[in-house]
Parts: C-alpha cells; structure tokens; sequence
C-alpha cells in the first residue's frame, strides 16, 4: 500500500509540474510560451527572461515527468523544488503566506511532498526500483 500512495503522490505533482513547463514552453494549457513567460520574468528582474522561461520550463517539465515515473526521483526532487523556492522569493513572498492572498503557501506544500518523497523514495512502483 505504501508503495500506491507514493505513486499516486508521485503522478499527479509531477504531471502537474510537466504540464506547468509546457505552458512555459509551449504556451499549452493557457500558458504563454517562452517569450510571454519570459516577458513576465524580465518584469520581475530574472533576466534574460526567455533563457530563464525556457530553463524553467525546462526543469518543470522534465522534471515533472521524470518524479512520476519515479526516475533519479530524488535529483527531480531538489530541481523541481529550487523552482519552487524561486518562485517564492521573486514572486509569493511579498504576499504573504496565504494562497488565497498570492502567498507562498502552495509552493511551500509542494516543496515539502517533493523533499519528502526524494527522502523516502519513490517506492517499487518507480523506475528508480528497477534500476
């Protein structure tokens, strides 16, 4: 049983990070591809905006998929988390901790399933347990 709930946990937030990377690559999902994404990025002083929209689509989006499947888990992990902490510092911070009020509390729960999912492992149900 631990090994199903660590791969329902895995599948949906790393389907949920890959598909926040394809709106930042693609513009799929209502997202704004990279020069949008990275337009918004430039105004939050990340520059250069596009290389960084690209990077972190990048990051979520592969990373995304590599934490369902359970592949090098814990190194999509740390990556999909320092995403997270980014997204603090340049934009939910200031907000607060409150979701409801653009604060970080979101980011702050993925941070924690993603560290403790890497700390666990991803269970038998993963790539990482046949390789």
């Amino acid at each position: 049983m631990l090994s199903m709930g660590l791969l329902l946990i895995r599948v949906v937030i790393g389907v949920i990070f890959a598909a926040h990377g394809a709106q930042k690559l693609f513009g799929w999902f209502g997202g704004f591809g990279p020069k949008g994404t990275g337009g918004w990025m430039e105004s939050l002083g990340i520059k250069p905006g596009v290389a960084a929209a690209v990077a972190a689509g990048l990051v979520e989006l592969l990373g995304g998929l590599a934490f369902a499947a359970g592949l090098f888990t814990p190194i999509a992990a740390v990556l999909l988390s320092l995403t997270m902490i980014m997204a603090i510092v340049k934009v939910h911070a200031p907000n607060g901790f409150w979701n409801t009020a653009g604060g970080y509390e979101f980011n702050l729960i993925l941070i924690v399933v993603l560290i403790g999912i890497a700390l666990t492992g991803a269970g038998n149900y993963s790539l990482d347990a046949l390789l």
